[in-house]
């Protein structure tokens, strides 16, 4: 079992310390690496489904970002084999076939490839904790911890920017902030796309954070 979850980054460093001792295979240290100043990965998936216990990840899209700039040659795409039936309503919602999926790569492959992209960069998305929780349970039996790197939560950062944009009598702890991925990006002037598929939510998401950093003067 992992350390309780403690806020601070003394904690953060506890708990980092802690995976590192249970990594089960050393060829992947490098995730422990320090991470190269002011690079992120922008990272998101399309599921099979919101339950942890019954759905699946069916592809993954990470993209990096450097300092003020989303590098979008610099990108990974993969598309996974599931390993159960996957619902047909997921399948038109993410404009899926199951063929292309009966050709995706194994979860421990796809997982390889991916933290090999990552390496120690913190990741950046937009509800990001369910992804994570879902790639973990492929990520664990392959190096037999979790990821480690930081997770920074794009809408946690847009929730602080609004927040600080109202008149200060309604600036509750439960002030009404319109949280939604659309929303987040027409008030951030970037473009709003019906059905984004991973590709261009991990992009989005990543302008997003730098549109955010920028406003913020972070």
């Amino acid at each position: 079992m992992e350390p309780p979850l403690i806020p601070g980054r003394w904690a953060q460093a506890i708990r980092r310390e802690w995976r590192l001792r249970q990594l089960t295979d050393p060829a992947y240290a490098f995730l422990f690496a320090p991470a190269p100043p002011d690079e992120w990965v922008s990272l998101a998936c399309a599921t099979s489904g919101h339950s942890l216990a019954h759905d699946q990840v069916l592809s993954v899209c990470a993209v990096r970002v450097s300092d003020q700039r989303v590098l979008s040659s610099e990108r990974l795409e993969l598309l996974l084999k599931p390993s159960r039936l996957v619902p047909p309503e997921a399948l038109r919602l993410h404009r899926l076939r199951e063929q292309d999926l009966a050709q995706g790569l194994a979860p421990a492959e796809a997982m390889e490839a991916l933290l090999r992209f990552i390496g120690s960069r913190p990741l950046l998305g937009y509800y990001l904790e369910f992804d994570l929780a879902l790639l973990e349970q492929l990520i664990r039996p392959l190096i037999g911890v979790g990821l480690p790197q930081p997770a920074l939560e794009v809408s946690a950062l847009y929730h602080e920017w609004q927040f600080r944009q109202l008149p200060p009598y309604q600036q509750q702890s439960d002030a009404a902030i319109d949280l939604r991925y659309a929303s987040m990006l027409t008030q951030l002037e970037l473009p709003v796309h019906e059905a984004p598929d991973p590709l261009d939510r991990a992009v989005l998401t990543a302008l997003a954070f730098i549109k955010l950093r920028q406003l913020q003067g972070g």
